[in-house]
């Protein structure tokens, strides 16, 4: 399988110098505060400044480690979509490719698969996908080169020439906007998920 490995956590490269005690605290106020404040307004309107006041650190220290909102909302994010990653590596089918010589999905069933568990982590982190991912942001992020990956080798596994494009197209539905604009027209995340299983056996097969 030739999809990318899982990304590499934030700050333990080996020759990383350990993390001070007063550093540590202060990342954890400032990714606390970020994580209320994006679930309490629009994130977009959420400040570096107005995380900097909630997580009462200053300015140079919230900018010395961040760079922007989206690198912190990313942060938050990371370790939920690690988990998805492992399991799309490791995990039991359909998401993952199971145990070799095992009962092996077909790319349709592991892209709905994948779908559904995107949806799911749409629905319980959106503020965070929203802060993290919106608009052109989106495609710079690690985690959406990974998913990129992952789809790409699904696209070739069905027989479909050049993925690239494809991949792209195909994780096109997953936008965090989009995924909040259909549930404002209340649809529930199980038909927004159906939806997506429809696109997945129609591109890539039952």
């Amino acid at each position: 399988m030739s999809e990318r490995p899982l990304l590499p956590q934030a700050g333990t490269a080996p020759t990383a110098p350990p993390e001070r005690a007063d550093a540590a605290r202060n990342r954890a106020r400032i990714l606390s505060a970020a994580e209320r404040l994006f679930s309490e307004r629009d994130p977009a309107s959420v400040t570096m400044d107005d995380i900097a006041k909630a997580a009462g650190v200053g300015r140079g220290t919230l900018y010395r480690r961040y760079p922007d909102r989206a690198a912190i909302a990313r942060a938050l994010l990371d370790e939920h979509e690690r988990a998805l990653q492992e399991k799309l590596l490791r995990g039991a089918p359909p998401l993952g490719p199971g145990e070799p010589g095992g009962r092996a999905a077909s790319p349709g069933e592991r892209l709905a698969a994948f779908y559904a568990e995107m949806a799911a982590l749409l629905e319980a982190h959106l503020p965070l996908a929203l802060g993290a991912e919106t608009g052109a942001a989106r495609y710079g992020t690690g985690a959406y080169g990974f998913w990129h990956a992952h789809v790409a080798h699904l696209v070739r596994e069905a027989g479909l020439a050049d993925p690239q494009p494809l991949a792209d197209h195909l994780l096109a539905p997953l936008a965090p906007e989009l995924f909040r604009h259909q549930r404002e027209l209340g649809l529930s995340v199980e038909r927004i998920a159906a939806g997506l299983a429809v696109l997945a056996h129609r591109t890539l097969g039952s």
